[in-house]
């Protein structure tokens, strides 16, 4: 069904991205073991923001132990 464009490590958080049904959207899922975080980002924002997209998974996983 859909099929893994890229699959790659941030520190201990996994992140696994993915094609959908709709052809300009992609599928995020992160997973540390912990936390699963899944969600939807255009094409056009995965191509010109992935950096930006990386540092929003750092930070939120962060949060995430923070607020422990």
């Amino acid at each position: 069904m859909s099929s893994v464009i890229e699959s790659y490590n941030l520190g201990s958080v996994s992140v696994e991205i993915s094609e959908t049904d709709h052809p300009n959207k992609l599928q995020v899922e992160c997973n540390d073991g912990s936390y699963h975080s899944s969600f939807t980002v255009r094409k056009y924002e995965y191509e010109n923001y992935k950096r930006h997209m990386n540092q929003r998974i750092t930070n939120a996983y962060k949060e995430q132990y923070d607020d422990s």
